[in-house]
């Protein structure tokens, strides 16, 4: 049997014991919209209330699915032993998927405007801005950039996957998460200078691009993650690395589009490769 199935075998003869994904995906969706469509109210008025409100209604709503994981994980003793043991992967300097976490991003990016290049854009893009293309008031965005894929990793890659998984194939999973993911952002798109609503502004096809992203972005963030024996820090740092590095450069939104066409590549030659992964039912 082959070596990475093992791991996630022993998963499955656990996942009955992750049996909350309504409560889980329910209370994530429902208490960031609630507190981020407040948000994006006070952007759009001329007199917002002061700054510390501000930023505890958007810390609060991004913190929210992870305490709400927290909170399963408390009340289940065996849940909370096996997530221990998924931060700390063996011998992980020389595990390839470690390394396609961490180069993968970067590289798509750079590769991404270079084919841009042959579309007339300029060699511009590569200027290092040190700058995000959005605003995240009260707080720097650079902060917003890197602690949200920690905060959000803990709660959907801790307990949310596998909470999918208990019930339906890896691909599935993937799918419904996609969905669900995408909607969860949809106050974003409404609040003032925010990431989201500059994507939007910018115009459908971007939009488009953003969404067709999140399902590329998925699976293969998923694919890492079993692949990695269930490594929460690989889910986390994949994550982290793919925000800093669509933000390092001075990217435009066609070399955007072009990386997510790579991610597509690479989705479509996983979801091949590993047929029995994604679509088994063991």
């Amino acid at each position: 049997m082959t070596s990475y199935l093992l791991p996630l075998i022993s998963y499955l003869n656990k996942m009955k014991k992750y049996n909350h994904p309504i409560l889980f995906f329910t209370l994530s969706l429902v208490i960031p919209w609630v507190l981020w469509f407040v948000v994006a109210y006070w952007s759009h008025q001329p007199k917002a209330p002061n700054a510390f409100w501000t930023g505890f209604f958007e810390l609060a709503g991004l913190l929210a699915p992870m305490g709400v994981a927290t909170y399963l994980f408390t009340r289940n003793k065996e849940l909370l032993t096996d997530l221990k043991t998924r931060f700390v992967g063996r011998n992980l300097l020389t595990n390839r998927y470690f390394w396609i976490t961490l180069l993968f991003p970067p590289l798509s990016i750079v590769v991404a405007q270079l084919i841009s290049l042959d579309l007339g854009h300029s060699l511009d893009q590569f200027y290092i801005s040190g700058q995000p293309s959005f605003s995240s008031a009260p707080f720097n965005a650079w902060f917003v950039l890197c602690l949200a894929p920690v905060l959000e990793e803990l709660a959907w890659h801790t307990y949310g996957t596998d909470a999918l998984r208990s019930r339906w194939r890896l691909f599935t999973s993937s799918v419904i998460f996609t969905v669900y993911w995408g909607l969860w952002h949809l106050p974003l798109f409404f609040v003032k200078d925010y990431y989201q609503s500059n994507v939007q502004a910018e115009g459908w096809i971007y939009t488009a691009n953003f969404f067709v992203s999140l399902f590329a972005f998925v699976l293969i963030i998923n694919w890492l993650y079993y692949k990695s024996g269930r490594n929460v820090l690989v889910a986390i740092l994949f994550h982290l690395v793919a925000n800093v590095s669509n933000e390092i450069f001075a990217t435009h939104p066609d070399s955007k589009v072009i990386q997510t066409g790579l991610f597509v590549l690479l989705m479509g030659y996983i979801l091949v490769k590993e047929r029995r992964l994604f679509f088994s039912e063991e």
